[in-house]
């Protein structure tokens, strides 16, 4: 089989990473196969400065992970949703974390589309179709790009926060929180835009 530079490279770390997880912590490959229980579910961008397990110094098994263009979480997307149901009904994660980041290319764009006056047909390309909430969002914000990455976060907390997973694992009393984080590519860093949102006493706890 043919592999170029690029591949062969990242099968040869990946030989050496597992080599030393064993020589490090013998067992761990085997403990791994008897199943995951991880409290956090992330809900990212697909960009690839924004690996979630390396910025947050995580293990294999400790975040659940659903990742797309602008960390977007639609009415009706099956991805997503089937994610954050298994996650919430079959894992028993305790936190579903959306996370975006500045410098996001999707924001960015969507930005620079709302700029536009609308369009009266709708977007004919995947992205496009993708995206069209997001730039509604710019349109309507009048906003910076980084200004809409923090009120797209908020917008997909509220998002997941209205699914009938959420409302349903709140109505049978589950400790389950949904928040809303930023991770600024320039710093590495993580910020808590503090829009965490849960279920405590019966009422809805912001």
């Amino acid at each position: 089989m043919f592999y170029d530079h690029v591949l062969a490279s990242l099968l040869a770390n990946n030989k050496q990473w597992a080599a030393d997880v064993q020589k490090a912590e013998p067992g761990f490959f085997e403990q791994c196969t008897k199943g995951q229980a991880p409290k956090v579910l992330w809900i990212g961008c697909a960009d690839s400065r924004v690996p979630e397990s390396v910025v947050t110094a995580s293990r294999p098994g400790d975040i659940f992970v659903h990742r797309n263009i602008a960390n977007q979480i639609h009415p009706d997307d099956d991805s997503a949703l089937a994610v954050l149901t298994y996650a919430v009904e079959h894992l028993g994660v305790t936190h579903v974390v959306i996370v975006g980041h500045t410098q996001c290319g999707g924001a960015a764009a969507c930005h620079a589309a709302a700029q536009s006056p609308p369009s009266p047909s709708a977007p004919d390309t995947p992205l496009g179709r993708w995206l069209a909430p997001l730039t509604d969002l710019a349109r309507e914000g009048k906003m910076g790009p980084e200004e809409l990455v923090e009120a797209n976060v908020r917008a997909q907390v509220r998002n997941v926060v209205e699914t009938a997973v959420m409302q349903g694992a709140w109505e049978k009393g589950r400790d389950v929180w949904v928040h809303g984080w930023v991770y600024e590519i320039e710093k590495g860093e993580l910020r808590d835009l503090g829009v965490s949102v849960g279920r405590g006493d019966g009422e809805v706890v912001v």
